[in-house]
């Protein structure tokens, strides 16, 4: 089946730091899509006779590729806006209770569907998710993602050193981890990522076995954090006396190749940042967990010195909204606070193809490129009273920060799932 969208394009495929030409804009283009696939993309005028044949749909706002989270928890979904800690006590306080939840199959269900519907609602369409160290928290996840047709890498969390109800043992890890990659890895648009929760959370045995899965399965991801907080950092160095800084503890165990994807990043070391651009291994940025919860701010100026790849997380729920615009805002500002301005484009880069680069997916989202999937989502730069009145008549730098700065879920106003709408916000006065 073929049909066409107009409307107003914006992409950008590359890092603008990098290519000064990366962004890709039709202020009136055409994208027709194939079987959820993008078959041709450009300038109405260039395109429109040769496919006047087919149905197309005209849309009112700006159109950009679907949101990529490159790092988010969906156990954690209700327990966002959690109040009163740093890290490791808030991880004790409110989210190992709440996870301890989802040994119950039907639990995890029920909050797979919602926070998978919050990310359509939000613009998402992409994420790399950590469950639990439950089993069936990853099937419950899968389950709902297909059934939504979702671009969804996840992994069961490996803790063997957690709390009472949340520890699974190197054997059980193991052998679970094993059997999911079996059941989910590369069915539709699923994949599986070897997930340490983090270097405190897992035995040095349970850490090796994480290497020789990565190892055996050179084709999935390594999820996990690192050096997201000051009493992390500094307990990790005082367990692994014999490691150079905290990412070589997981370079020592096999977990430092060009498919790991490490959230937060924030206390590096000149070592560190090195080793990480020469494992080809990348970072997921989260700014609004590190300000909510006291973390710091990612240093993007040494970043850009050691080119490491990054992309954009929300990290729900030490993140405190679902919002990819939202968290480009929050990253403007974090950036800014170590005295870079975050271009809006390079923003959006993050948020949608530097994201799928990070997650290895580039080659099927993030850019709205021919051959690439139809995920997109419709953004309304008129979606609140304060956003129309400061993007009227603004030029496109102008209405993308705008929304980044201003804009949350009330500008989305509908997501694209392969071509199809998947999520359409409701007719003031409808729920």
């Amino acid at each position: 089946m073929i049909h066409a969208i107009r409307a107003e394009l914006l992409s950008v495929p590359h890092d603008p730091r990098d290519a000064p030409g990366a962004v890709r804009h039709e202020a009136d283009g055409l994208l027709v899509i194939e079987d959820g696939i993008v078959i041709a993309r450009g300038a109405y005028a260039d395109l429109a006779g040769r496919y006047a044949a087919i149905p197309t749909e005209r849309l009112a706002g700006l159109i950009v590729p679907g949101f990529v989270d490159a790092h988010i928890h969906y156990p954690q979904t209700d327990r966002i806006a959690s109040h009163g800690a740093q890290l490791l006590d808030w991880l004790d306080r409110h989210i190992f209770p709440a996870e301890k939840a989802f040994a119950d199959k039907a639990h995890a269900d029920s909050v797979a569907a919602f926070f998978l519907d919050e990310l359509l609602r939000n613009g998402t369409t992409s994420a790399l998710v950590f469950p639990t160290v439950h089993e069936h928290s990853v099937d419950a996840l899968f389950e709902a993602a297909q059934v939504r047709n979702m671009r969804v890498i996840s992994g069961k969390v490996l803790m063997d050193l957690g709390p009472d109800g949340l520890r699974d043992t190197p054997a059980s890890g193991r052998a679970q981890s094993e059997g999911l990659i079996r059941r989910w890895h590369a069915r539709g648009r699923l994949g599986y990522a070897v997930t340490p929760r983090f270097a405190l959370s897992s035995s040095d045995a349970q850490l090796a076995d994480a290497g020789a899965l990565v190892a055996r399965h050179p084709d999935v991801l390594m999820h996990t954090h690192l050096a997201e907080n000051v009493h992390e950092c500094a307990a990790v160095a005082a367990r692994f006396t014999d490691s150079a800084d905290y990412l070589d503890v997981y370079d020592r165990f096999g977990l430092l190749t060009s498919r790991s994807v490490f959230a937060h990043g924030i206390h590096l070391s000149d070592r560190a940042w090195h080793r990480l651009h020469e494992s080809g291994a990348g970072i997921a940025v989260c700014p609004s967990s590190n300000l909510f919860l006291g973390s710091g701010f990612f240093d993007f100026a040494r970043n850009d010195a050691h080119k490491v790849r990054l992309g954009l997380g929300t990290d729900v729920g030490a993140g405190t909204s679902f919002s990819m615009l939202h968290t480009a805002g929050l990253a403007y500002q974090a950036a800014l606070a170590g005295g870079q301005a975050l271009d809006p484009f390079r923003a959006l880069y993050l948020a949608t193809a530097g994201s799928a680069a990070l997650l290895h997916i580039s080659d099927r989202v993030g850019a709205l490129e021919p051959g690439q999937e139809a995920d997109f989502v419709v953004l309304d730069p008129a979606a609140t009273p304060l956003l129309a009145r400061r993007t009227h008549d603004a030029d496109l730098a102008t209405r993308l920060f705008a929304l980044q700065i201003l804009g949350d879920d009330r500008a989305i106003a509908a997501t694209y799932i392969m071509g199809q709408r998947a999520w359409r916000r409701p007719c003031q006065g409808q729920s």
